[in-house]
């Protein structure tokens, strides 16, 4: 009886990460071994941030990361596409809010609801909690009628006064049509293009470097990465992440603060 043949080992030919809870902690904490790690993979092969933050907000830590000019990287939850470090824009994926700022208004009056413009200022209908948008992000609140005169990228729902559990159900009384939405791990909604997830973005970035999806190595720890964890070749989940996250993965990782992306890296670069 003939041997049955090997699987080829796994191999990236590129590598995807979330930032917040993958490569930073909440307080924006950095640890060496992780920037180690991610600098030698960027020496092999493309690192691409695929971020639910603005561009603004990405790019300083890209910076930290010294990653490489001329590289990707996605934003928004996978709604832009852009170049590092000039910021151009390879692909953008917009829709309509007012209606599900009506919807908001309706179902969750005290909510604070956010914004992108094109130059990484947020617009805010009432303050957001400090560092919530980004310790430096430039932020202009306006009225609900003044939030999206135009298309956007994405719109957040925040409510400190409410749990993660009570955004779940919120985004089902919200009874979204023709957008998608992930809720975060606070009282947390992002609303986003329909169809659109981190996968979009990485779909666009890879297609520029010439490669596929069963080469790439993806790491994230929240809702928003369990289209791009399926996605990719291998996906890994943080230790911290909620279980549909490492339902959704290969494997899972330690968490952010034990360096559970340097221990994934650190076994191939």
């Amino acid at each position: 009886m003939s041997e049955r043949p090997q699987a080829t080992p796994f191999r990236p030919t590129a590598v995807a990460l979330d930032i917040d809870g993958t490569l930073i902690d909440h307080d924006e904490g950095l640890s060496p071994a992780v920037v180690d790690a991610v600098r030698r993979a960027a020496a092999q092969v493309p690192v691409i941030l695929a971020t639910g933050r603005a561009w603004s907000t990405t790019k300083p830590v890209a910076e930290r990361f010294g990653l490489p000019a001329g590289g990707l990287v996605v934003v928004s939850n996978g709604a832009r596409t852009l170049q590092y470090p000039d910021g151009d824009v390879l692909d953008e994926r917009t829709f309509d809010p007012r209606t599900v700022i009506a919807s908001v208004r309706e179902h969750a009056p005290n909510a604070r609801m956010a914004v992108e413009e094109h130059d990484g200022t947020y617009l805010v209908t009432a303050p957001f909690p400090d560092g919530d948008l980004g310790r430096h992000a430039t932020i202009r609140v306006v009225s609900d009628a003044e939030l999206a005169p135009e298309p956007v990228t994405r719109l957040i729902i925040r409510d400190p006064e409410q749990s993660e559990a009570d955004f779940v159900v919120l985004a089902e009384r919200l009874g979204l049509h023709g957008v998608g939405y992930f809720v975060g791990w606070t009282a947390w909604l992002d609303i986003a293009p329909e169809g659109v997830d981190k996968s979009t973005g990485l779909k666009v970035a890879l297609a520029q470097y010439g490669l596929d999806a069963s080469g790439l190595l993806a790491i994230g720890d929240g809702r928003n990465d369990i289209e791009m964890l399926r996605y990719a070749g291998h996906g890994v989940a943080m230790g911290a992440a909620p279980d549909e996250v490492k339902s959704a993965a290969d494997e899972v990782t330690k968490s952010v603060s034990d360096d559970g992306v340097a221990a994934v890296l650190n076994r191939w670069f």
